[in-house]
């Protein structure tokens, strides 16, 4: 072949299918993805590699061995050294395609944060693990009419829906509220498999692409959950809900710190009391043995569970209140809490 024929089209075969139009407009795009976990990351190395041509990556955490079953982007060096999530992500997708512009943030996601890390977005794709991040996010995205994707995976179920503010209902017309701390199980108590995060991410990043490239009129108006465990596939309608509080009222509950949980550093003990924003009465028998189903040496009485995990101890009390030794860090307390409490 000779030296001086051009180059062949990366994204040929793509251009093919969704027009040349679209993958042009892929190509000026700003995708942010928030939480570059099992969904995050599956999410941010499909949209790299089909050309988005801005992508910024939050999280607050870094790359622990326990995640490479799922977490397909990152590699056990990036373990040994302990690499935040958000730099190895960028690091491997700069080897995936070097003609995208990446934007790695080493950051908590929170009220104080959230806007800025969404400024300027095309679409948003939701790698969160808990619901007042999510709820935090339906807050940001409504607020600026930035369309984006909520996905979540447990165990192996999964579900996804595509917010697209002021057309169609935001997450708070799905879910009013968060469910209480305890009562919703985690991929830390109960489990996960890897193909059911991919499989969500894939979905999630499916549509982000028919947002990013233009093609709003192919986004799904449907919640969407699969099982693939015991196996179906299901679409439910889903539909604004009048008087919603976020997208027909336009009150920000989350965002503007009305409804977020508090962190306080504890003077002296290196710890962080954590008081949740979803309260209400915590079963402390059913989290205690979720926490020594996960492996956790467990105590418990009729007041509060405490737990030895990842380093910390936990102690949760029945208010949901909780209390993280071994960290004067709230965004590793909080990230703890949201590992093995939930919401």
């Amino acid at each position: 072949m000779s030296s001086d024929q051009p180059p062949v089209d990366r994204y040929l075969r793509q251009s093919l299918f969704i027009g040349a139009a679209a993958q042009e407009r892929l190509g000026r795009a700003t995708a942010v993805v928030v939480g570059c976990g099992a969904l995050g990351s599956m999410s941010a190395m499909l949209l790299a590699r089909a050309g988005v041509g801005r992508l910024r990556l939050v999280d607050r955490d870094y790359v622990d061995r326990i995640n490479l079953h799922r977490q397909i982007l990152y590699t056990e060096q990036d373990a040994r050294h302990a690499l935040p999530k958000a730099v190895a992500a960028a690091a491997h997708l700069a080897e995936c395609n070097s003609e995208i512009a990446l934007e790695p943030h080493v950051a908590d996601f929170t009220p104080g944060t959230a806007a800025a890390l969404c400024a300027g977005a095309d679409v948003i794709v939701d790698g969160l693990d808990n619901f007042e991040g999510r709820f935090l996010l339906n807050d940001v995205a409504v607020k600026l009419g930035v369309p984006w994707v909520y996905g979540g995976a447990v165990a192996a179920y999964g579900l996804t829906m595509t917010i697209l503010p002021g057309v169609g209902p935001c997450l708070r017309c799905i879910y009013e509220e968060a469910p209480p701390p305890g009562t919703s199980p985690t991929c830390d108590t109960i489990g996960i498999l890897a193909p059911i995060a991919t499989t969500v991410a894939s979905l999630q990043a499916a549509e982000a692409l028919k947002i990013a490239g233009g093609l709003t009129a192919r986004v799904s108006r449907h919640l969407l959950s699969l099982d693939l465990w015991q196996g179906g596939v299901q679409e439910v309608a889903v539909a604004r809900t009048p008087g919603c509080p976020c997208c027909d009222a336009r009150r920000f509950d989350y965002l503007e710190g009305a409804r977020a949980s508090h962190a306080d550093a504890l003077c002296g003990r290196n710890a962080v009391q954590l008081a949740p924003a979803a309260g209400g009465a915590i079963d402390l028998a059913a989290l205690a043995a979720r926490l020594g189903a996960a492996g956790a040496a467990v105590t418990q009485n009729a007041y509060l569970v405490r737990a030895r995990l990842d380093g910390h101890e936990l102690t949760v009390f029945a208010d949901g209140r909780a209390i993280v030794a071994g960290t004067p860090d709230p965004a590793v307390a909080r990230g703890v809490y949201a590992k093995y409490v939930g919401a």
